[in-house]
């Protein structure tokens, strides 16, 4: 039976626009067959994705940016490179302006079942693109979904929270809500130099109106769920004490999974789910969204499990046949295990970005 309560944005046109992207390629189709396998949608109401329009995406895109993208085409890539942004990161693609408005379209319809109140809970694995900037992509994002999402979260719900678990910071998040009072991100993030994008420090705390509206917890390489859950935990809840959200919107990049062939963190699911279980205490309008996951078997698991977590359903440890099954070998099991790897986060470190965070 399903949960009113938790919305699932999925279509084969959103899967098909995000095995698009070439970094992303048949992830979205690998995690939705792994939700699917498992029978979750059977415990959520699944939502078609409807395109944003351009004036949507204008919303906080640049006109030229967006014309841009409208007009750009693979066979002309050597003579844009890096114009908008576009190059190594975020190559021209067949079809760009159509899996733009498809992106970021979910996470609106995703949004705007919270604020018609279909829903407590929407999730859209698909979305969670944090590094674009008004004006160019950036990291593998060519529209900030997570930005349009918050604005019209904002119709509704007066003050939001956004936290970002990726292991990169987010950038093009936190920059267009820089002078933003309404809005709280608070990004955990792994920053060491030449590390990208390279910002998102203590010090970083909003402009303006926005002045202490922007909490960043940077950490080093190598932290493991024990030391991350410690952050956390020493963070959300006396921000929200003071700072009551109406609404949360969660980017659950999947790139601080461990063995991650980009990022650099050694934590599991665990992690991921009892973050989200804090966050739902919270209890207020929450928005689920992907991001970052390189290692698209260890992302799917994630995002399933953060599926199950948000129903409530439980799950079997041993992956359940279906047409990707043989991804999963040769332990065709649900947990990933973290790495050997030596932390470089030491007590001390730790303790010292969250007195900086608290002394704000």
């Amino acid at each position: 039976m399903s949960n009113p309560e938790v919305v699932y944005v999925s279509d084969p046109k959103l899967l098909a626009c995000c095995d698009a992207v070439p970094i992303l390629k048949h992830r979205a189709t690998i995690t939705h067959h792994l939700i699917a396998a498992y029978g979750l949608l059977n415990k959520v109401k699944v939502l078609p994705s409807v395109p944003a329009s351009e004036e949507e995406i204008r919303g906080f895109h640049s006109e030229e940016y967006v014309k841009f993208l409208q007009v750009a085409k693979p066979d002309s890539q050597e003579l844009i490179e890096d114009e908008f942004g576009l190059g190594f990161d975020c190559p021209v693609i067949d079809n760009l302006w159509t899996i733009v408005c498809r992106v970021a379209g979910a996470s609106l319809t995703a949004a705007r079942a919270l604020t018609s109140y279909q829903a407590k809970i929407a999730i859209n694995w698909c979305g969670g693109w944090h590094h674009a900037q008004r004006d160019s992509a950036s990291g593998f994002c060519y529209v900030n979904d997570i930005v349009l999402a918050v604005r019209h979260l904002h119709t509704k719900f007066d003050k939001i929270l956004y936290i970002d678990l990726d292991i990169h910071h987010g950038d093009g998040v936190e920059n267009a809500f820089l002078f933003s009072p309404k809005v709280i991100t608070l990004s955990f993030h792994q920053l060491e130099a030449g590390f990208f994008p390279g910002t998102g420090e203590e010090k970083d705390i909003g402009l303006g109106k926005g002045r202490y509206c922007c909490f960043n917890v940077p950490y080093k390489a190598g932290i493991n769920n024990k030391q991350f859950l410690y952050l956390f935990k020493s963070i959300l809840y006396k921000l929200c004490e003071v700072y009551v959200p109406d609404a949360v919107v969660c980017q659950c990049g999947a790139d601080a999974i461990s063995g991650d062939p980009i990022g650099g963190a050694n934590l599991t699911s665990e992690a991921f789910q009892s973050c989200v279980l804090q966050i739902c205490n919270i209890n207020t309008p929450t928005l689920f969204l992907g991001g970052g996951g390189y290692d698209k078997v260890n992302a799917a698991k994630l995002w399933t499990v953060l599926t199950s977590t948000l129903v409530s359903s439980p799950l079997s440890a041993e992956i359940p046949e279906h047409e990707f099954f043989p991804l999963y070998g040769p332990s065709f099991e649900l947990e990933v295990t973290a790495g050997l790897r030596k932390s470089e986060n030491t007590q001390k470190s730790l303790d010292e970005t969250i007195q900086a965070v608290h002394a704000r």
